[in-house]
């Protein structure tokens, strides 16, 4: 995650149902340790998705959204 060497490196996350909320993907990826912790962590940072600022909590990602956090990029994947 994060840049190396001036690329940004893009982590894959395979989800194996039609979407995944914003909520359950910042868990699932263990930004976050509880779900309750969403609405917190949205409002003190910025999310893009497919580019654009989000934070809806309840945001649907389907297979071919990318997220941008501080923490790195996302891409999500059907399994």
């Amino acid at each position: 995650m994060g840049k190396i060497d001036n690329k940004i490196v893009v982590q894959n996350v395979a989800i194996s149902s039609e979407y995944i909320t914003l909520g359950q993907f910042l868990k699932f990826v263990r930004i976050i340790e509880e779900g309750g912790m969403a609405k917190v962590y949205l409002k003190a940072h910025k999310v893009l998705i497919n580019g654009e600022e989000d934070n809806r909590r309840g945001r649907k990602l389907r297979p071919g959204d990318s997220l941008t956090l501080e923490e790195g990029t996302y891409l999500i994947k059907s399994k």
